[in-house]
C-alpha cells in the first residue's frame, strides 16, 4: 500500500505544485470578493441573499475587495469563507490524486523489459555494453566461456 502513495506523489509532483499555486490564486481572486459580499449581506444581522447577489459581481470586477477583505469588519468573513473553500478544494484534490494512483505495483513498467529489477538483481554474467541484445540495458556477452545459448520468447508481428 505504501508504494501506491509514494508512486502517486512522485508521478503527480508537478500537479501538486500547480494545485498549490491555483489554491493561492483562487484564495485571492475568488474567496476575497465572496467574503466581502457575505460581510455586506450580514450587516443587517441576518444573511440577505439578494444583497449578497447584488454585491457579488461588482466585488469580482473591482480589485478593491482584496484589500477590503483584510479590513477589520470583513476579515472574519474572509477566513470563514477561506476555510470552507479550502475544505472543498482539498476534497477535490484528494479525489483527483486517488484516481491517479497506480492500480498495482507494476503499473507503467514495460512488459518484457528489465525495468522491474533494481541494481544488482540481473545476472552477473550480463554486460551493459555489447553482445547479444536481451533488453535495452542488458546484453549477453559473446566472449564469455560457457553456455551462451539464448531462448527468445515472443512472436513476430506482421501487420
Amino acid at each position: 500500500m505504501n508504494y501506491k502513495i509514494s508512486k502517486t506523489l512522485k508521478d503527480n509532483k508537478n500537479s501538486i505544485i500547480i494545485i498549490a499555486v491555483l489554491w493561492i490564486f483562487f484564495a485571492i481572486v475568488l474567496v476575497a470578493p465572496i467574503g466581502v459580499s457575505v460581510g455586506i449581506a450580514n450587516q443587517s444581522g441576518s444573511f440577505d441573499f439578494n444583497v449578497f447577489l447584488t454585491n457579488l459581481f461588482p466585488e469580482f470586477l473591482s480589485f478593491t475587495s482584496i484589500t477590503e477583505a483584510f479590513s477589520a469588519e470583513y476579515i472574519g468573513y474572509f477566513f470563514k469563507t477561506l476555510l470552507y473553500f479550502s475544505i472543498i478544494y482539498l476534497i477535490f484534490t484528494f479525489i483527483g490524486l486517488f484516481r491517479s494512483k497506480p492500480k498495482h505495483q507494476y503499473t507503467d513498467i514495460e512488459h518484457g523489459s528489465s525495468d522491474w529489477s533494481e541494481g544488482g538483481e540481473q545476472y552477473s554474467i550480463l554486460s551493459k555494453n555489447k553482445g547479444i541484445i536481451l533488453s535495452k540495458h542488458n546484453f549477453l556477452p559473446t566472449d564469455k566461456r560457457g553456455n551462451v545459448n539464448v531462448l527468445v520468447v515472443g512472436r513476430i508481428r506482421i501487420w
